[in-house]
């Protein structure tokens, strides 16, 4: 599982004219899904992404959390984030999860995050939808989180 978390003032999802997500100040989480990752990876990187202390704190640090600024998150399941470019130039998008399995798995995200209060609103995409993401991206601060990565500590 990728993680491709953006701190914004502001993001949002729109498909078809029609707005289905946006928050004010917190997280654009970017999600791509492999056929490999379960419930206990998305737990897993769920919990890395909410102890993170991104966020300035008053002296300008980074040091605050999500929750200690009351930001909200937009979840976007992103199956690009899985491309393969080594070779020509069409990426390739086997490693990408299929379908059923991705979509699935995106749900329990967007469920998890809920229950366990993983910022103060949770909005979301369309799964395989054509969306329009619009983002004003703090700082510039990104992050890239892979549960590949995170499993060797």
């Amino acid at each position: 599982m990728k993680f491709v978390i953006q701190c914004v003032s502001r993001a949002s999802c729109t498909v078809e004219g029609r707005v289905t997500g946006a928050i004010e100040r917190g997280y654009l989480i970017l999600v791509g899904i492999s056929d490999s990752d379960t419930e206990e990876t998305a737990d897993r990187m769920l919990k890395k992404t909410a102890g993170l202390r991104v966020f300035p704190d008053e002296n300008g640090k980074t040091n605050l959390s999500l929750a200690e600024i009351e930001g909200s998150v937009l979840v976007i399941s992103q199956f690009t984030l899985y491309a393969d470019c080594r070779k020509g130039n069409r990426p390739s998008f086997v490693k990408a999860g299929k379908p059923e399995h991705a979509e699935r798995l995106y749900r329990y995200l967007l469920d998890a995050c809920r229950r366990e209060g993983i910022g103060k609103t949770v909005e979301e995409g369309v799964f395989g939808a054509d969306m329009q993401i619009a983002l004003v991206n703090e700082g510039p601060f990104t992050l890239v989180l892979d549960s590949d990565e995170l499993q060797r500590r």
